[in-house]
């Protein structure tokens, strides 16, 4: 009997320094909360500042991954507006001062006379839809240049909806246990990934979207892509495309993504200058390349600083080149 009640004591006690160290040590209670918005589909909620996985991940009042800002810049102050998705953003495996916009900042803000800012306003799986939604909610935040982060796949990626806030990958409260969230979260979806039988070759072919749905989304998000400059020429504001590739884009072999043909086209057509990260990678050797991606799509801090490099040197090497006016 008395083994029963050491029992009766100690689970409790082993359940409680489990919660406790998920918390301390990883962050697990406490993620990135996101809410349901009808211009943007959903952004992340303003004025967070949290722990995970070691990393440190900061939105401001304005929903951006970014210290808190103002809506207008402060005299003497370069400021860049970047919008993108999941490869802007960083997501939970980067820290904040890794992301794109925290190496460019740095990189930019060599003037001993006039500061660098650069707002970061990105959230995972958000298209270019998703991207102008937020400009038209928000505006430009009296930014001397916008750049939009584009990627590969986003070419033919649909607008993102709501519809998927409240899910596990897209929390907008709090899990009641860090330990509920370790095994719903990641535990439990690994198990039933690891469960579902492997596709086949002939399963994934049927899987591919018709080229005729293709052709579709593309057009309808260059279509997007045209009414947004339509309003950012009203505002006199400089714009940049930031065209980020995935792997396989550039390993094992190179290969031109689908649609950026007609995606650089469009881009000439409304006179938007390309930050082509796929071409300027294109010609580097392959071991470099692999180094600076985490995984198919997303950047390692060392891959945000080289994108970082490239579009400082455009920025300073075009039109705008008087933004870098008092960089060494």
């Amino acid at each position: 009997m008395y083994r029963y009640y050491k029992l009766l004591i100690l689970i409790p006690c082993v359940l409680i320094g489990v919660e406790i160290t998920l918390r301390q040590s990883l962050g697990l209670g406490s993620p990135a909360l996101l809410l349901a918005d009808r211009q943007t589909g959903y952004r992340f909620k303003p004025n967070q500042k949290i722990f995970r996985f070691g990393k440190r991940i900061e939105y401001n009042q304005y929903s951006q991954r970014s210290e808190p800002t103002t809506e207008f810049k402060p005299t003497k102050t370069l400021r860049i507006l970047m919008v993108g998705d999941s490869v802007l953003n960083g997501g939970n495996p980067t820290d904040q001062a890794d992301i794109l916009t925290e190496k460019l900042e740095r990189q930019m803000d060599t003037a001993e006379t006039r500061a660098v800012e650069v707002l970061n306003a990105s959230a995972g799986s958000w298209g270019i839809g998703n991207q102008v939604g937020y400009l038209e909610k928000f505006g430009f935040f009296d930014s001397d240049v916008t750049v939009l982060q584009i990627g590969s796949h986003d070419l033919v990626q649909p607008t993102s909806t709501s519809e998927v806030v409240g899910q596990s990958s897209h929390p907008n409260k709090k899990p009641l246990l860090a330990t509920q969230e370790l095994i719903f979260r990641y535990l439990w979806s690994r198990a039933i990934q690891n469960l579902k039988p492997k596709k086949t070759p002939e399963k994934m072919a049927a899987e591919i979207p018709e080229t005729q749905d293709s052709e579709r989304q593309f057009y309808e998000n260059m279509t997007i892509l045209s009414d947004a400059k339509s309003d950012i020429d009203v505002q006199q504001i400089p714009v940049f495309v930031l065209f980020t590739p995935s792997r396989q884009d550039l390993i094992p072999d190179l290969s031109e993504p689908q649609h950026k043909t007609d995606f650089l086209e469009t881009l000439r057509k409304l006179e938007i200058p390309v930050i082509d990260v796929h071409q300027a990678w294109s010609k580097l050797p392959k071991e470099t390349v692999n180094s600076y991606f985490r995984d198919k799509v997303h950047l390692n801090p060392i891959g945000n600083e080289a994108v970082a490099k490239l579009i400082s040197q455009e920025l300073c090497s075009s039109s705008l080149s008087n933004v870098c006016e008092n960089m060494n």
